[in-house]
């Protein structure tokens, strides 16, 4: 393998096994996560075969997270005329990772969050003790603030690329 072959190599390695590291603090296993940086970094469409022996894992593991990663729309199956294997490739949009993923984590996460938050807030109305109005009132802000940080992630992630940048950049400068 010639130096920059090596060196290509060594660099897609270091980011699979950050990414990975990563996926973990934004709620998904490491394993999905090396997946999805092996395939965002891929020049071209691999196989579960692939996927397993660059990463080291078992078939099922792979299946597993190659499912969950398709299903959160973050990869597709891509079919080869004359293979009977499946392929994988992922999306390499960085603004439609963004957007799929804040979509996934609010299905996930923050729909169940509000939910609790307004089911509690409910169940402590009318409470009249200080620590039972404090409570509903606590509930009532969480939900409020955690309602209002859901509606601008989907006003964001519904701007095109460009302009939420541009955006970003008024309200960070």
């Amino acid at each position: 393998m010639n130096d920059e072959l090596v060196k290509l190599k060594k660099a897609r390695d270091e980011f699979v096994a950050q990414w990975g590291a990563l996926g973990t603090q934004w709620g998904i296993n490491r394993t999905m996560a090396q997946i999805h940086a092996l395939l965002i970094t891929a020049p071209d469409p691999l196989s579960t075969d692939e996927v397993m022996e660059d990463l080291q894992i078992s078939r099922g593991n792979a299946h597993t997270n190659l499912k969950e990663l398709v299903a959160w729309g973050l990869i597709r199956t891509v079919l080869r005329k004359g293979e009977r294997r499946e392929f994988f490739e992922a999306e390499k949009d960085v603004w439609q990772m963004f957007i799929i993923i804040a979509r996934e984590r609010k299905r996930r996460e923050i729909e169940p969050a509000v939910n609790i938050l307004h089911k509690c807030a409910e169940e402590s109305r009318g409470i009249k003790t200080p620590e039972g109005k404090a409570f509903h009132d606590q509930m009532r802000q969480l939900e409020e603030f955690v309602g209002f940080a859901s509606k601008m992630a989907d006003r964001v992630s519904s701007m095109k690329h460009g302009f939420a940048i541009q955006m970003a950049t008024k309200l960070l400068g």
